[in-house]
């Protein structure tokens, strides 16, 4: 099972690693500016491509399907 995280989680483990939001946007196929926005809760990641970015930030967990 996948670790959900929190958004200040994900910041300090870029931080840790020296991963900058756009390395990390670019790397898995996103917009930075949407990245940023998820992270920052002005997107909710409830769907689309904000879903995506928050699933593959661990923000949400992967939905299994049934």
């Amino acid at each position: 099972m996948q670790k959900v995280m929190t958004a200040e989680q994900v910041k300090a483990q870029f931080h840790s690693k020296g991963i900058t939001v756009t390395a990390w946007a670019e790397e898995h196929g996103f917009k930075t500016s949407y990245v940023y926005a998820v992270l920052n809760g002005r997107m909710k990641g409830r769907f689309g491509t904000a879903h995506e970015i928050a699933v593959a930030l661990g923000l949400k967990a992967k939905v299994q399907a049934a």
